[in-house]
């Protein structure tokens, strides 16, 4: 997925280190059948229209469903064709993160936390997030205490303005950064790629109003701009 996976466990019992590996086999498998960047990947060979859905991986149907329901629910603002190619990243690399916690509690852990690309699902805790400030590389904007949280942060510090809002075709520019933090990280950090793309104000009325997530933007000056109820500690 073109980004570094870390797990930290609290609890570790004799059968963790058998499950860390099953975990990371789970992830190479995501990986070989998700990854936009392989082209022998099941959906880079759909998208060439060199399988049906049906000859897929039996993930890949579920994972489109999953996207045409965000799709719904975001009025657009998330797609699984950015570009207009195919690629359901914006759900999977979130999905791939809650799978693996999934994975560890079912090993037996219930305090845990598993991080993949800065976007983080834990299990138990309180566990303390750090949220990384867009403007000032290797500092902290804020951070998040919590139980079973799931933190999700889309911004331009590290790819520059690579997300596109696919109602005009250009990249969002009106935020540096939005963190939103809810309980399940696929879907928390799918609404925060859909978010970003709405720009500053539409943003936060989508989060202030969404029941599973709160947020914090940061808008290019540096200004932060917290739902009312942003768990900050």
């Amino acid at each position: 997925m073109g980004t570094v996976f870390s797990f930290a466990v609290r609890d570790p019992g004799p059968g963790t280190e058998a499950a860390l590996r099953r975990i990371t086999a789970r992830l190479h498998e995501i990986d070989a059948v998700f990854s936009p960047y392989r082209a022998d990947s099941d959906i880079s060979r759909l998208d060439r229209g060199e399988l049906t859905v049906e000859r897929c991986h039996p993930d890949v149907p579920e994972v489109l469903a999953r996207c045409r329901e965000l799709s719904a629910e975001t009025a657009g603002y998330f797609t699984d064709r950015p570009a207009g190619r195919l690629d359901p990243s914006g759900w999977v690399k979130g999905w791939a993160v809650e799978e693996a916690s999934r994975l560890l509690r079912a090993a037996g852990s219930a305090d845990h936390c598993v991080s993949g690309g800065g976007d983080v699902q834990t299990a138990g805790g309180p566990w303390r997030v750090g949220i990384a400030d867009p403007l000032r590389p290797g500092a902290l904007a804020a951070t998040v205490t919590g139980h079973d949280l799931a933190v999700a942060t889309s911004g331009t510090a590290e790819r520059g303005p690579h997300i596109i809002d696919p109602h005009t075709g250009r990249p969002a520019t009106g935020l540096a950064s939005l963190t939103l933090v809810g309980r399940h990280l696929a879907h928390t950090d799918a609404l925060a790629t859909a978010a970003f793309a709405m720009g500053r104000e539409r943003a936060l009325a989508f989060a202030t109003h969404h029941p599973a997530v709160e947020a914090l933007a940061i808008d290019p000056t540096g200004t932060r701009h917290p739902t009312p109820a942003f768990p900050r500690s």
